[in-house]
């Protein structure tokens, strides 16, 4: 499987670990992932129609080279193409469009027989200080109702399935005592915003694999050096499944 993602630092997030999780489930996958910080739907929609070699081209997780969007799409026959759009407006949908269908059409007829999936990112840390998060009141609840909203609008305007990686990390805050930060576990943020480098990732590379795959969180043996308790995995890996079961 040949997975492409049109996104920025939460994709990289996503794509740390992929390739490894994937493996050790017995699923050979080519990951690549179009890096730009920050970037909006409106970026990667104006670096495609100024032909711009704007993007870090990340396989397996580690950089490579510069390349433009349109060289990108044609590198490889993608099975797997997702969309995403940038963390300060994940949840105002009015700054999905018309960008995100202007894309899709794009990459659907360059890739016609590629699968859509939008990555559902996730709300910040509840003590983040940002003027992005001041558009949220600074409430990582509400925050997350507001990109749990426009994700589902954005998912329906391209017919596309979700990657549910967003609602796995908030499922952790809110309902496993390691892992609820207001009250001493740990935050799946590294910096308020961006995953942590070992559970934060390792959640989101398993939320992928289970989406892509259809398997469960424990067909995966793979497990990075830096998450080091067997439980805090066993937690992660059991609410993989609880939200993908749900869905």
């Amino acid at each position: 499987m040949k997975i492409l993602s049109i996104g920025n630092s939460f994709s990289q997030d996503a794509h740390k670990w992929l390739y490894d999780v994937c493996k050790s489930a017995g699923k050979e996958i080519y990951n690549a992932n179009l890096y730009y910080g920050g970037c909006t739907l409106y970026g990667h929609w104006n670096f495609y129609v100024n032909d711009q070699a704007a993007y870090d081209y990340e396989i397996k997780g580690e950089p490579t080279r510069k390349i433009s969007l349109a060289e990108a799409l044609r590198a490889e026959d993608w099975d797997i193409i997702t969309f995403q759009q940038a963390s300060p407006n994940c949840g105002k949908y009015e700054t999905y469009q018309p960008f995100l269908c202007d894309l899709y059409k794009v990459v659907k007829e360059v890739c016609p027989n590629a699968k859509f999936y939008i990555h559902k990112t996730w709300a910040y840390e509840s003590d983040f200080a940002s003027d992005a998060f001041a558009n949220y009141n600074n409430d990582q609840k509400y925050m997350y109702k507001c990109l749990c909203d426009a994700y589902k609008q954005a998912a329906e305007s391209i017919d596309a399935e979700i990657i549910p990686s967003g609602d796995v990390i908030q499922y952790l805050r809110d309902n496993t005592k390691e892992f609820d930060y207001k009250n001493g576990g740990l935050s799946l943020n590294r910096d308020g915003f961006h995953l942590t480098l070992d559970y934060g990732r390792y959640a989101v590379s398993l939320t992928w694999y289970c989406k892509l795959f259809g398997g469960s969180a424990n067909d995966v043996s793979f497990v990075p050096e830096l998450c080091d308790d067997e439980n805090k995995v066993r937690i992660i890996k059991n609410a993989v499944d609880t939200i993908l079961k749900g869905e």
